[in-house]
């Protein structure tokens, strides 16, 4: 077989149904083997689409996204993509051209390095130099890229190697002496963990993206309804335990719920799970649950004791480490007077937005989007104030529902990523939560969307700013706004130019009708709410400030 052969018999014995793409000059021989694969390639419009995508698609789904693009402009144009996989631990591979290997080094045109760009943004990343190394090398990308903490992995291939012929030998199974991911609790450690919290007055489960990753939402509930403690979640974390749940406290952090922040604040005990601690949502460290002992769950070992102090840490999978942790938990910590205090801040610090007056709120537009959905639909988001509310607004009762850049925070994921999230679960209704500003920077997708009959809905909540920055300007630089005033194009028109469609909603009394127009529609659909262009989103931890420190009030 060729390289070009190779990978596609690869790719498809692991599993790969799509690919997202855009050729060039270094991945033509692949192109032309892609040309009677019968693996489904999409091809986007722009290679940061692509890679987006493939996170959608992984996040969505479980499995490993991957994408492919050419040589120089076409791989860094993945960079942003492969960023943002890395940082919320995505399983993603991406398949960049090279130039040919005598002239890699040489300046040649479109060469880029590209595993020299993308080593501190990849789990891994190979530069394959010989047609038999890349059976295994693709074996061992996608094992790489799928266990322990997930991530991206790049194979980087010159086209002569693409097209140089060898004997196929498909590597049966995978071993790297120095990768062995720890997947089983020390048992010391749980049991030290459970004593912990048999003894806890205020337990409070804190949990992130690893709980979904590792399957381990069932086991979850199970431990936080025997031990009656309150749980919160990371951005990440949305859909792990369900929202509706009595024992569910929210999102915590800069714009979590206050009654999240005042808990983990009172507690006594935290029991951290697939969550790293990071800024946004401890605040100002050395005030961030002074009365806490912790225990760490993580698979990584790296995340633990990395920005908090921990008492007790345990590296392992988080569903086989709260399955021991179920069995060894004997006696149970007494809630009851910590469920009242919970509850009390609930009834104090409730989520809240003006209702008054006949502009159209975004908390209003996504309340009614939960009620027409009944909460069963993938929400993808953009990044800013349209993230924010979507998170707060929206009630996620199920893994793998809510697809958001976190670590990064990049604008333009959430449309590509809703086309990925819709190929892996095409009987779901597929909605981008997004901003005006967000929204145009991957807005050439709608091609794509179109072409290939991928129906997701966009729901554009367009206050003619740059929300997030314009909130922070108002708040803190004296209301100087500073080049956040964006003028969009007119969304309606737009969509339709692509042959999509599009909804304009000017008042209040429209917005219910819109949105059950456009999830009734078999097309993809553009719906452009013209939202209170000052809304801010509440409550807010001013950076640097301790958690519960938060500025509350309606905008």
């Amino acid at each position: 077989m060729t390289g070009a052969q190779i990978l596609l018999e690869c790719l498809k014995r692991e599993g790969v149904e799509v690919i997202f793409g855009y050729p060039g000059g270094q991945v033509l021989p692949l192109f032309d083997k892609l040309y009677d694969s019968d693996i489904k390639f999409i091809l986007v419009r722009h290679e940061q689409g692509s890679a987006h995508a493939a996170d959608g698609y992984a996040r969505a789904t479980g499995k490993a996204g991957v994408c492919i693009a050419t040589s120089g402009p076409g791989a860094t144009n993945l960079v942003t993509g492969i960023a943002n996989a890395y940082m919320d631990s995505i399983p993603m591979i991406a398949i960049t051209g090279q130039v040919k290997s005598h002239l890699i080094g040489n300046d040649a045109f479109q060469e880029a390095d590209v595993t020299g760009i993308t080593r501190p943004i990849t789990k891994h990343n190979y530069l394959v130099k010989d047609v038999k190394d890349l059976a295994r090398i693709v074996r061992e990308a996608f094992y790489i890229a799928t266990t322990g903490r997930p991530g991206p992995v790049v194979i980087d291939i010159p086209s002569d190697i693409q097209m140089q012929n060898t004997e196929f030998i498909w590597p049966e199974t995978v071993s790297i002496r120095s990768y062995q991911p720890t997947y089983f609790g020390h048992p010391g450690q749980v049991k030290k963990a459970a004593k912990l919290i048999s003894n806890a007055k205020k337990p409070l489960l804190y949990i992130g993206g690893g709980i979904i990753t590792s399957g381990a939402s069932l086991v979850l509930r199970e431990l936080a309804e025997k031990i009656q403690a309150p749980v919160t979640w990371t951005m990440m974390g949305i859909g792990a335990f369900p929202a509706s749940h009595k024992l569910s406290l929210g999102m915590l952090g800069m714009h979590g719920t206050a009654y999240a922040n005042h808990a983990i604040t009172d507690s006594d005990l935290i029991i951290a799970v697939g969550a790293r601690f990071d800024d946004r949502v401890t605040g100002r460290i050395d005030a961030f649950a002074p009365k806490a002992k912790v225990i760490h769950i993580d698979i990584d070992p790296s995340s633990i004791s990395k920005n908090i102090r921990v008492d007790i840490p345990i590296v392992g999978d988080a569903k086989n480490i709260l399955g021991e942790l179920l069995e060894q938990v004997k006696k149970l910590p007494d809630t009851a007077e910590w469920l009242k205090t919970v509850e009390g801040f609930k009834k104090k610090y409730p989520l809240k937005y003006s209702k008054e007056g006949s502009k159209i709120k975004p908390q209003y537009v996504i309340e009614q989007l939960d009620e027409a959905t009944k909460g069963d639909a993938i929400i993808t988001t953009e990044v800013g104030q349209n993230q924010m509310w979507a998170t707060q607004w929206y009630k996620y009762n199920h893994p793998r529902t809510f697809i958001s850049s976190g670590g990064l925070g990049t604008m333009g994921f959430g449309f590509p990523a809703a086309m990925g999230a819709k190929l892996g679960c095409p009987d779901k209704q597929v909605i981008d939560i997004a901003g005006d500003g967000s929204i145009q920077m991957n807005i050439q997708e709608l091609a794509t969307c179109v072409c290939n009959k991928i129906n997701v809905k966009v729901f554009i909540l367009n206050n003619g700013y740059l929300g997030m920055v314009r909130q922070w300007q108002e708040l803190f630089y004296k209301r100087r706004y500073s080049h956040t005033c964006i003028s969009g194009p007119d969304f309606v028109k737009l969509a339709e130019s692509f042959g999509a469609v599009g909804i304009r909603v000017t008042k209040k009394e429209d917005v219910r009708p819109a949105i059950e127009k456009a999830l009734s529609i078999d097309n993809t659909v553009f719906v452009d709410f013209h939202i209170e262009p000052e809304e801010n989103v509440f409550p807010m931890v001013p950076a640097g400030e301790a958690i519960n420190q938060m500025i509350e009030g309606l905008a």
